[in-house]
């Protein structure tokens, strides 16, 4: 019987030590100056919620007074669970502030797709699938580009892996987006694709920021090993939190939920919230 206590009080104690790795979330903030900018901006930045309607995060989010939301993918998991709840979720969302968003390699495993898609645009979201959106907030001209980049089947990771897959071309959306006026965002679901890939990396073209995500912090980040693994990128990935660059600059969200695996490891749940303010001219 004494054995059997112990055992309760063990599993209890791992019980609520997974839930609060999974549910305390963590605010990361950034601070960035651009000659685009003539007034203080403050984005907000969320990622593969995976049909999670995390309350906690709208709380956060009143309290942060973001200028826009950006997400960036796997909103909602490829079993649709919670489908009804995202949706309405996603209303509440843009009640704090305009909410700009792409698709995940969740999304894009859907059969109703498209539905999917209309019924977000319904909610009150700017999905952007492969085009740029051009905005002003607060007396400063934004323009956000979204890519679809659709690296959504099982087997591309292998091919990935392999280094056999054979990527996009997207320099036709960033053309456009060079060619608009302002303070220039990327919203890619894939971190790597900034700098990991030979030819057709991101970080080659003229714009300020690409806002990623999808490696959710390696899922498990141990001490001395860092984050452990994500798609697309295996062991040790290197895209997988912070920062990278200047201008360009790639910031990676680790997310708010999981996907096929149930929990996180020293690695909470996590917003971003990112500060644009003018640049200082010497």
């Amino acid at each position: 019987m004494k054995y059997l206590i112990i055992a309760l009080i063990v599993i209890a104690l791992v019980a609520a030590f997974l839930y609060l790795e999974n549910n305390i979330i963590d605010i990361t903030r950034y601070s960035i100056k651009s000659d685009s900018i003539d007034n203080r901006i403050r984005i907000a930045h969320l990622s593969d919620f995976h049909s999670k309607p995390f309350k906690k995060v709208t709380h956060k989010l009143n309290n942060i007074k973001p200028d826009i939301i950006c997400i960036t993918g796997d909103y909602i998991n490829d079993k649709e669970k919670n489908r009804e709840k995202m949706l309405a979720y996603a209303k509440e969302l843009t009640q704090i502030a305009p909410v700009y968003y792409i698709t995940g390699n969740h999304e894009r495993r859907l059969e109703g797709f498209d539905m999917l898609m209309a019924e977000l645009e319904e909610a009150g979201f700017n999905v952007l699938l492969d085009r740029t959106a051009q905005t002003e907030i607060g007396g400063n001209k934004l323009a956000i580009l979204g890519l679809d980049e659709n690296q959504a089947d099982f087997d591309d990771y292998k091919a990935r892996k392999n280094g056999t897959y054979e990527y996009r071309d997207m320099s036709e959306y960033f053309r456009e987006l060079e060619g608009a006026e302002g303070f220039k965002i990327v919203l890619s679901h894939y971190p790597e694709n900034f700098e990991g890939l030979k030819q057709m990396n991101y970080s080659q073209y003229d714009f300020d920021l690409q806002l990623s995500g999808h490696a959710h912090g390696g899922q498990f980040i141990l001490p001395l090993f860092g984050p452990v693994f994500s798609p697309g990128q295996g062991v040790r990935p290197k895209y997988a939190r912070g920062s990278f660059g200047s201008r360009p600059m790639l910031i990676v969200s680790r997310g708010l939920g999981n996907a096929e695996f149930p929990f996180r490891l020293f690695n909470h749940p996590e917003i971003n919230v990112i500060t644009v303010s003018k640049a200082i001219q010497k």
